[in-house]
């Protein structure tokens, strides 16, 4: 066995892993607001599209449970392992466009045919990682576009954002307030995280006025994991295999490494393939869609303002996020209780810099006009061949950079 590592195309750890100690020293306020928002975001919004595909396949609700808890805890513990061995941002948590694919695919296939696309999946995104043939894709792909295709996809965020002040001003306006105002006082901001206290205003608000839903807890507290049978189907393979491994190596792990990077963390593309891959094993027997190494998460994470220390953030999510996956059943009910515009208007606020940040990197250097083109196509939600829009955007933005862009 060990004559195999050789053969291992990912990149070995350089930093020295941190102990006890030097977390202590490093988990500021700020990394500390910044951990806890990007695991609110991912525990928000994103748990709705796994409801929705869980709805469409007629999953009762220890099933959902156990796909949540799949998501987050099996990839909580992910994400603390990579962080801790290689001291830099690195959350995982599951592809979201895989998962509107699985839930169309769910009205037409079974769960167990499902899962055994999954596993799939997960061996082929771990053999393109462990050869380093995604290094290699990733490698010729223009910067610019990659990041034109991370603020096609961030752009919701904001466009939620202002339609959440439209609709809901007593709770949405206030948070931006607070957000604003501690963003303009750097001094202040350190001690009080505008994200933060953006999210702890909202919360209040919520509940003083009482907008949100009761019965949040109906369905219990701890999460109940099940163990699946897969069952390997042609109609299954052919339908979903391929576009899933395209939303984790392409759509979003690319973008995950795009935002890295553009926070000045090398992420080896190599790693994160064959992570995902190995890790869409484990939490696919639980029925929990591909893991991949997330984009909107790890800006989140990387909005702390020091970058030596982001991984202190990131580890804050990664031990949040196994909390949330115990209990999955509680956090659910808790977050589709609270009204829709705290959740818009966080998110929104958490991820203007990060959206800032991805249009100055793709529209200040080379191929503008194949990152223009890819822009547009993200936004436009096309889907074709049962792709989504992200990949098809960095297609014919590198078409249109190769012909206009010389």
């Amino acid at each position: 066995m060990p004559q195999l590592f050789p053969l291992l195309a990912v990149e070995k750890p350089t930093l020295p892993r941190p102990s006890w100690q030097d977390f202590r020293r490093d988990l500021g306020i700020g990394e500390l607001g910044a951990g806890l928002v990007a695991l609110l975001f991912s525990a928000s919004g994103a748990i709705a599209v796994i409801l929705q595909a869980a709805a469409a396949g007629g999953l009762d609700n220890n099933q959902t449970s156990s796909w949540i808890f799949g998501a987050f805890f099996g990839n909580g513990i992910l994400t603390l392992l990579l962080t801790y061995l290689y001291r830099s941002p690195q959350a995982y948590f599951w592809t979201i466009p895989g998962t509107v694919l699985v839930g169309d695919a769910l009205t037409h296939l079974s769960f167990a045919e499902v899962i055994g696309a999954y596993l799939a999946t997960g061996v082929l995104v771990f053999l393109l990682g462990w050869s380093g043939l995604i290094g290699r894709v990733m490698a010729v792909l223009p910067p610019t576009i990659v990041m034109a295709m991370v603020a096609g996809i961030f752009l919701r965020f904001g466009l939620d954002l202002v339609n959440a002040g439209r609709e809901e001003p007593l709770l949405a306006l206030p948070m931006i307030a607070v957000f604003i105002a501690l963003s303009a006082l750097p001094n202040l901001g350190k001690f009080a995280p505008p994200v933060a206290m953006a999210a702890i205003i909202g919360t209040v608000l919520a509940f003083s006025t009482r907008s949100f839903s009761s019965g949040a807890l109906a369905g219990g507290w701890i999460a109940k994991p099940l163990l699946y049978q897969p069952q390997f189907s042609a109609p299954a393979m052919i339908e979903l295999v391929i576009p899933l491994a395209i939303t984790v190596v392409i759509v979003q792990n690319g973008q995950g490494t795009a935002v890295l990077a553009a926070s000045g963390h090398h992420q080896d593309p190599n790693l994160s393939a064959a992570a995902s891959g190995i890790w869409s094993l484990f939490v696919g027997l639980l029925g929990t869609s591909s893991t991949c190494l997330t984009g909107p998460t790890n800006a989140i994470i990387c909005s702390a303002p020091d970058r030596r220390r982001h991984y202190a953030a990131a580890l804050v999510t990664g031990i949040g996020a196994v909390i949330v996956g115990v209990l999955a059943p509680a956090l659910v009910g808790f977050m589709v209780a609270m009204p829709k515009a705290f959740i818009a208007t966080l998110a929104g606020v958490a991820m203007l810099v990060p959206l800032k940040n991805a249009f100055v990197a793709a529209f200040s250097g080379a191929a503008t006009t194949g990152a223009l083109v890819c822009f547009l196509v993200t936004v436009s939600n096309l889907t074709l061949l049962g792709i989504t829009a992200p990949f098809w955007g960095l297609v014919f933005g590198c078409a249109c950079a190769a012909a206009l862009d010389r």
